[in-house]
């Protein structure tokens, strides 16, 4: 054998190695929905084989978990969720599968805001909340009694078997970048817990993607203050985007609440229609995973126009604006400022 064909027989042989190194080391991580499984994917990179359980432009309040969901839980290193009862369908879930593996809450540790039933303004009540609620387990729902009092639609009772009927808390969290880097550093002390030989990638990883959101969000701050303060008012089918409000300081008005499972009633969108003459509202959007007829019917009803479509509970496809995080938090800010100037 020549010096060349034996060094090229080395170097294919290293790369098969390698290969085969990568492949036995890839731990499975099942996440809930896509933003979640795109954040796992930027800290786990190599090292990770993720199942995501609610695809692009699927809608988490709605969801029913099929058998392969189980199977791919009961198989997994790792289980990533949102937390704060964003899914109710979870716990029953960990449950059928027998899951022995680790639990993550995305979320825990980051600063909440109540939740809220109809509007959420740019200055919306929040609170820091730092301590270990596992909120998935469907608990607690007469906290939220006296946020929905005044609705029609409030006939649901808060039933445990609801899988809508979310907590105390606003569960759309990571619609704030700065949110979103303690769901990263979660993430990241997850990962090192369930595959501890790769801590130090997983913490780079982490550190990286931290450095972009930092600067994302100073891009969107800017783009942000392009426009009054005055005239950030904007209409959404449900209320999702109160920590985007609060982050950047936009008025979002929604005529159902945070779940796309609650019924807006005639008083609510009577309310809202009002609401956007008595103050000039602009700019109404639909969302990729509500019914948006409901939208369009005050949109028809009003001056305002349909300003575009906000990617609210999950990403785009591939294809689409919105396929990782950072992308659709660009593409959202980009839809409001454009549809507000």
């Amino acid at each position: 054998m020549s010096k060349s064909t034996f060094a090229v027989s080395m170097v294919a042989l290293g790369l098969s190695c390698s290969s085969v190194a990568m492949a036995e080391s890839k731990i499975p991580v099942v996440t809930s929905f896509s933003v979640l499984g795109d954040l796992v994917q930027q800290v786990g990179g190599d090292h990770v084989e993720i199942t995501n359980l609610v695809k692009a432009n699927g809608d988490a309040h709605v969801y029913n978990p099929a058998p392969m969901d189980a199977k791919a839980i009961a198989s997994a290193q790792l289980v990533v969720m949102n937390g704060l009862e964003f899914e109710g369908w979870m716990p029953r879930l960990l449950e059928s599968s027998n899951f022995k593996g680790t639990k993550l809450l995305a979320a825990e540790g980051i600063e909440t805001i109540k939740g809220h039933s109809c509007t959420c303004g740019g200055h919306g009540h929040h609170e820091h909340h730092d301590h270990d609620h596992d909120h998935d387990h469907d608990h607690d729902h007469d906290h939220d009694h006296d946020q929905h009092a005044h609705h029609d639609h409030d006939h649901h009772d808060h039933d445990h078997e609801h899988h809508h009927a979310h907590g105390e808390f606003d569960p759309h969290s990571w619609h704030s970048i700065k949110n979103v880097k303690v769901y990263v550093k979660n993430i990241e002390q997850g990962l090192a817990k369930a595959d501890p030989k790769n801590a130090a990638d997983y913490q780079r990883n982490a550190a990286n993607y931290i450095q972009q959101l930092d600067k994302l969000d100073l891009e969107l701050h800017k783009k942000v203050a392009q426009i009054p303060v005055e005239q950030r008012k904007v209409i959404t089918p449900h209320a999702a985007f109160a920590y985007m409000a609060r982050d950047y300081n936009i008025d979002f008005h929604a005529p159902q609440g945070t779940s796309t499972e609650s019924e807006a009633s005639a008083g609510d969108v009577a309310k809202i229609i009002k609401q956007i003459r008595e103050e000039g509202i602009k700019a109404v959007f639909v969302e990729n995973i509500a019914d948006n007829r409901l939208i369009e019917q005050i949109s028809r009803e009003t001056d305002a126009e349909v300003g575009g479509k906000l990617y609210s509970d999950a990403l785009s496809e591939p294809t689409g604006p919105a396929p990782t995080y950072l992308k659709m938090m660009e593409y959202n800010i980009d839809t409001i400022v454009n549809a507000l100037k």
